[in-house]
């Protein structure tokens, strides 16, 4: 699999929350944004089938 660098600006609230998730989980702020958006992302095909 191929990976992209993504710049991504964030407010700063969410960027407190994201790197509190982070080390609430022991992982990377970019691991947190991945599993967040996969989350969404199921979420979405299960309410479209």
């Amino acid at each position: 699999m191929t990976k992209i660098q993504y710049a991504l600006r964030l407010p700063p609230d969410l960027k407190d929350w994201l790197r509190a998730q982070a080390d609430k989980n022991a992982s990377s702020q970019n691991s947190e944004i991945i599993r967040a958006v996969r989350e969404r992302m199921e979420k979405v095909e299960e309410a479209t089938q």
